[in-house]
């Protein structure tokens, strides 16, 4: 019998997101675009919901970024997916610059129309502003960075390093919005919350690491057992459970304790950091609805 997922408790909105809603929100107004970023790994889980209400009727953008770590033929898929919606795609590795040198002919693309609607007015030149969205520790700022080929935005690998907002000049013709990275108030579903977790869109010490190794090596025993038997050297076995996967992945790296028990908080963390540094391969979570 396939083993089930163990409970994860997963609550973090912190004040500061309130107030950095509200501030998109607010300005809005002030721009042609709306450009979100989101993790190929996890395109669904890392969209704020919140996005498609706050940007109305603004032109859209998609940047899936850290394709590096996913699944070609998953992005792929995902691309088709976003283009169906009215959204042009961009497919990026911000870390190494890899795709960002598109942006500015997508923001030109997406925004045809009214680059014509303030030439007929007379403001030939006027700069496009595009605002930059994306939920924390998504690349939000390294791709800014990359995009105005300097240190323009605060970057780091610690979730929500931007808090608030500004303007970067690209060029003559371009400005972008940095703006903090938000989540919402409550997450859809466990799963979500799990996805953000595994891929260290939230903090570690909001949820208990163990269990989140635990189901992660369970999915991974579900989608991609492969990947699990050439790193840990085992075939998982999804009836068995995440955490005895766990404790089978310590003992063949040799994560003993004292009294003869393998270290499965060890193994939990060395798990989790290596999916995120691509050492398990290029993994996608979750693939697109058929027909949604």
């Amino acid at each position: 019998m396939t083993q089930d997922f163990e409970k994860l408790n997963i609550q973090w909105f912190p004040g500061h997101m309130t107030k950095a809603q509200r501030m998109i929100e607010d300005q809005m107004k002030q721009v042609d675009a709306v450009c979100e970023i989101l993790d190929a790994r996890i395109p669904m889980a890392s969209r704020n919901p919140d996005v498609d209400r706050l940007a109305g009727s603004k032109p859209r953008i998609v940047v899936l970024n850290r394709t590096d770590l996913a699944d070609p033929n998953a992005t792929a898929r995902w691309r088709a997916w976003f283009k169906a919606r009215n959204m042009a795609v961009l497919e990026t590795d911000s870390r190494s610059g890899k795709g960002v040198k598109g942006f500015a002919g997508a923001v030109r693309s997406v925004l045809k129309d009214t680059i014509e609607a303030y030439a007929a007015k007379g403001q030939v030149g006027r700069p496009m502003r595009v605002m930059v969205v994306g939920i924390p520790n998504v690349g939000k700022s390294t791709f800014i960075n990359q995009v105005a080929r300097r240190k323009a935005a605060a970057a780091g690998d610690r979730p929500g390093v931007t808090r608030g907002k500004q303007w970067i000049t690209v060029d003559k013709g371009l400005e972008l919005l940095d703006t903090p990275g938000i989540l919402w108030p409550r997450f859809d579903s466990q799963e979500v919350g799990e996805l953000l977790a595994i891929t260290g869109a939230i903090k570690a010490e909001v949820l208990d690491r163990e269990t989140l190794g635990a189901n992660f090596l369970l999915r991974l025993a579900r989608v991609a057992p492969e990947a699990v038997n050439q790193r840990y050297k085992f075939l998982p076995d999804p009836a068995l459970g995440g955490f005895a996967l766990l404790e089978q992945a310590a003992k063949k790296r040799g994560f003993l304790i004292s009294g003869g028990e393998y270290d499965t908080e060890r193994m939990a963390a060395v798990l989790l950091d290596e999916y995120r540094s691509g050492k398990l391969g290029r993994l996608t979570l979750e693939l697109p609805e058929e027909g949604a």
